[in-house]
């Protein structure tokens, strides 16, 4: 079993136009960013961290002494970029920042505790993401120093020690855009050489190959212009001889600055034993029913949510839309509801909120009670990602069909091998009368293929 307490380190952009309620239609040039930091903040729940520990340069900086948000409650919006209804609220996870500290006064680093300051904005556009996709736990927020490379690594080395002595489980995000000079009409101005400097970062983090970033050419960096690396050097520093699984989510500069979401640790601490049953039950198509069986009976019988399995592996770690169906042995249908686009941070998630769903909120049938739990069988559908087609694209068998009126109102869907639906005209009327959508109607239509699992009746 690992015993790092590091289970998620990475990198994300902050800059604000990517929250909507900021850039409101000119979201559409950081899309791949807004999606990229969908998936990083989807990690980092799955992850089962407790605590997540950011880090950005734009919080009130302290040229020899990194500085820490110290109040019960952290708190900031985007009032300075015209979206004051734009907000984020977090605990503090006091006794991890105190072990922070503390490690850093070993190191003969001081971290300032900020009181009466609001979040600023290089912590609040992560922490909007992870909040908005589902994070509900304590933070502690930092900001770096102006001292040497080495303290920064050293300082990271303090958070993973601080993480090991309070026995958290932390997620550390290094908050930070790469160069600000990429073009012409750049908000810093333009400097040629300055795409060298994130192409080097890029790759660097793509490879795993730290000593890259931390040898890099000083010069560059400064003719890049940059806010992230002194970021990215702590985050070096809580992953030292943990870098595992490095990944480049997304790197894109529509601006003329560069905005890089990446994944440097992914840290599982369930034995390889249970990793592998897991795996094996998976394979065989067992995991995702029964996991639809015990959220259903535990909700129905005990009247509470099941809680996410602590250890999510393969499928059921991902990020997925499902259907679940409830079915008698006698093969009549008790219940099924499913979501087209993943809610959830991860597979597992949404597998349960569907299930209780579709034993209790099915319009179509009574919720379901507990003197018919040992006459149900479940089946779990995971989709695919659904891609937009043409009607002779369609086809009953191997595709499920989502159809939407024109204006974007109305929106039903019909899954894949289904008894009695054998024509491609068949599903999309079925699916459009879901829908409430009026015959004749001109119909937008999007196939997708699933993965079915079913218990044996």
């Amino acid at each position: 079993m690992s015993t790092n307490p590091i289970v998620f380190a990475g990198i994300a952009p902050h800059p604000p136009i990517m929250v909507p309620e900021v850039g409101r239609e000119a979201i559409a040039d950081v899309r791949g960013s807004i999606e990229a930091m969908r998936e990083f903040t989807a990690r980092i729940i799955a992850s089962g961290a407790e605590t997540v520990v950011i880090i950005s340069p734009h919080a009130p900086l302290d040229a020899r002494a990194f500085v820490a948000y110290q109040e019960e409650e952290l708190c900031g919006n985007f009032a300075n970029f015209r979206a004051p209804e734009a907000s984020v609220a977090a605990p503090l996870d006091e006794e991890l920042l105190k072990e922070i500290a503390r490690a850093a006064a070993s190191e003969s680093l001081e971290v300032v505790g900020l009181r009466g300051q609001e979040l600023d904005h290089g912590t609040a556009v992560p922490l909007y993401f992870l909040q908005r996709n589902g994070w509900r736990g304590p933070i502690v927020a930092l900001g770096y120093t102006f001292l040497s490379n080495e303290a920064h690594l050293h300082f990271g080395n303090c958070i993973r020690r601080a993480a090991e002595r309070t026995g958290r489980r932390v997620a550390f995000v290094a908050s930070g855009d790469l160069s600000h000079r990429l073009k012409p009409d750049a908000p810093a101005g333009y400097q040629p050489q300055a795409h060298l400097f994130d192409e080097e970062i890029v790759e660097s983090v793509r490879k795993g190959m730290p000593e890259r970033i931390i040898d890099i050419d000083q010069n560059l960096r400064k003719l890049a212009g940059e806010c992230g690396y002194r970021s990215l050097l702590v985050a070096l520093g809580v992953a030292e001889g943990a870098m595992s699984a490095c990944e480049v989510l997304h790197y894109e500069a529509p601006f003329g600055v560069g905005y890089l979401t990446a994944q440097i640790v992914l840290a599982q601490e369930e034995p390889e034993e249970q990793k592998r049953e897991l795996e094996e039950n998976e394979e065989r198509g067992t995991e995702l029913p029964a996991l639809a069986r015990r959220a259903v009976e535990t909700f129905v019988d005990e009247g509470k949510v099941l809680e996410k399995p602590s250890a999510l592996f393969g499928m059921l770690g991902q990020r997925a839309a499902c259907f679940v169906s409830l079915k008698t042995h006698a093969g009549e249908l008790r219940g099924c509801i499913g979501t087209i686009q993943p809610l959830k941070a991860s597979l597992a998630e949404e597998l349960i909120a569907n299930a209780v769903s579709a034993a209790t909120r099915d319009p179509r049938f009574a919720p379901v009670e507990a003197e018919e739990l040992p006459d149900l069988v479940y089946s779990v559908d995971v989709l695919h990602e659904p891609e937009e087609a043409k009607f002779d694209q369609l086809d009953p068998k191997n595709y499920g069909v989502i159809v939407e009126d024109e204006a974007g109102v109305y929106r039903g869907l019909l899954l894949p091998d289904l008894k009695g639906v054998e024509t491609a005209r068949q599903q999309v009327e079925i699916a459009a009368r879901k829908a409430g959508i009026p015959q004749g109607t001109p119909l937008r239509l999007w196939r997708f293929r699933v993965e079915r699992f079913r218990e044996a009746a």
